[in-house]
């Protein structure tokens, strides 16, 4: 059984308290985009775990593939499985490819052996292994609250919009990203904005982790600058980065970044 976890954006993105628990409080737009990781899962005699494409750092045990298959497996008597993971979602760029990865995971697994788990079960499964990871299980943009489990509907259609992401090859964890930032409740319906202005979006809608990520990674301004420049109706920086991506009409020529890892499509 193969599938293809794909990437998300953040479609602005507002840290709005430090929680008792440790987590920070966010406000955000999920929104999937079609760059894609390529899973496979076999029966097997013995559980098995390989990668290939982009190495993956840390131990394998830590993978949150492996996870997935560790969390089912203690409710359920499920065989042993192969899994192989090809890696091509950068790793540390703000795109929760690790996160979908181990998402699909279960989905797959769920699949494999029927075992015909609903989507709010597997979604509490996913959060076991991560904030981000319960968004993978339905895939749709979402309005996101909490530390990043609680979704509402939002009502944002971007189909006849295209995407381009850059990424420069710079892994920020994210310890580093909220080490710059100075959580703040919104002064406006970021919500609201996303629904209903999105010519307006450049001003308003923001990432709060580019304030002091821009200052010590200067590449990254000036890739958001560039993507202004060949006509983005709207650009950001997604999740705690490094990559940043353009919203357009139509895809530009992408000469100009020849040197990074870029990926373009539609919405």
């Amino acid at each position: 059984m193969i599938s293809f976890p794909n990437a998300k954006i953040n479609i602005g993105l507002a840290i709005t308290g430090k929680r008792e628990d440790g987590f920070h409080d966010i406000a955000s737009c999920f929104y999937p985009v079609e760059w894609t990781d390529i899973l496979e899962i076999i029966p097997s005699d013995q559980l098995e775990f390989t990668s290939s494409g982009i190495e993956i750092p840390g131990s394998t045990e830590g993978n949150l593939c492996l996870q997935a298959y560790t969390i089912l497996k203690q409710d359920f008597d499920i065989p042993p499985v192969k899994i192989h993971l090809h890696k091509v979602i950068p790793i540390g760029a703000g795109l929760g490819g690790g996160s979908a990865d181990g998402a699909f995971a279960l989905k797959m697994l769920n699949d494999l052996f029927k075992l015909s788990i609903a989507d709010e079960q597997l979604e509490e499964y996913a959060g076991r292994m991560g904030s981000d990871c319960p968004f993978f299980i339905k895939n749709k943009p979402v309005w996101v609250t909490g530390r990043g489990e609680l979704f509402d509907s939002i009502a944002l259609d971007l189909s006849n919009k295209f995407i381009v992401l850059v990424n420069p090859s710079i892994h920020i964890s994210t310890k580093e990203a909220y080490s710059g930032v100075n959580p703040q409740p919104l002064s406006f319906n970021l919500k609201d904005v996303l629904e209903n202005d999105f010519n307006n979006w450049e001003g308003k809608v923001y990432n709060d982790f580019e304030h002091g990520l821009f200052k010590t990674y200067t590449v990254l301004p000036q890739l958001k600058d560039q993507l202004y420049n060949l006509g983005a109706k709207y650009a950001s920086m997604t999740g705690s980065g490094s990559t940043v991506f353009g919203v357009f009409d139509q895809i530009p020529n992408l000469d100009c970044f020849k040197d990074y890892m870029v990926w373009s499509g539609k919405l």
